[in-house]
């Protein structure tokens, strides 16, 4: 599992709910924190699969204003593609791991369709319907999002699978095994009220509704986003 949030606390429930929801155990995982210097070489071949987490960095914004933090993460994540896309290796990449796997595939990335977090409604293309991560599930579902930019068109090549009207782009497939969600996956109300509070003065959303987040979330599900992470779990776990 890959992950790149500064912050410790943020990263640290993330992983905790990731290994929950997937029905994992740390030992099963290797959890590299990619904002962490040095960054390990990885053999892809190493793995059964990789998942990545969600960050503050935002691809679209120029390469002026990105720290070399991110330059770094960014420059790993090309070598990482050149790995996994050729051999279609299996890759869940949720939110930031969305935006760099489209970008990489040849999406344009900006903040046109960009969410305040929160938790919206989300619909299966027939495409979607098809997949073995959401076949039978409900055609139209609860998920939390909170992002500042996103896809504005699928990937060349890349099969839409989950779309919405305020972010068309919600999940995407490249090949037969790798994914990408635009939407949290692990996520729940408690989780996303963490990250209200800690991401309050990161853009989001204006630092005075942080309150009014917190309480339109509270009570929020989202368990059909739950259960795409766990079927990817299992479908490749080994």
């Amino acid at each position: 599992m890959l992950q790149m949030r500064p912050e410790d606390e943020t990263t640290r429930s993330e992983f905790e709910a990731f290994l929950r929801v997937g029905g994992l155990v740390p030992h099963e995982v290797h959890r590299i924190r990619l904002e962490k210097e040095p960054i390990p070489e990885i053999d892809i071949h190493d793995y059964s699969a990789i998942i990545v987490g969600g960050s503050p960095f935002d691809v679209s914004i120029p390469e002026e204003k990105k720290s070399l933090v991110q330059k770094r993460i960014e420059h790993f994540f090309i070598g990482l593609f050149d790995q996994v896309v050729p051999e279609d290796f299996p890759f869940l990449g949720a939110c930031s791991g969305n935006g760099y796997l489209g970008k990489y595939c040849g999406a344009t990335i900006s903040n046109t369709y960009a969410e305040t977090l929160g938790n919206v409604y989300v619909t299966m293309t027939d495409a979607g319907t098809k997949d073995p991560l959401l076949k039978n599930l409900p055609q139209t579902f609860s998920a939390f999002v909170g992002h500042k930019e996103a896809c504005d068109h699928t990937p060349p090549g890349a099969e839409l699978l989950i779309t919405s009207k305020a972010c068309p782009i919600q999940m995407f497939r490249i090949k037969k095994n790798i994914y990408a969600t635009q939407f949290h996956p692990e996520a729940d109300a408690n989780e996303f009220i963490l990250r209200i509070k800690v991401y309050k003065y990161s853009g989001y959303f204006p630092p005075g509704q942080a309150g009014e987040l917190i309480n339109a979330i509270r009570d929020s599900k989202a368990p059909v986003p739950n259960e795409i992470l766990r079927r990817f779990v299992n479908r490749y776990k080994s």
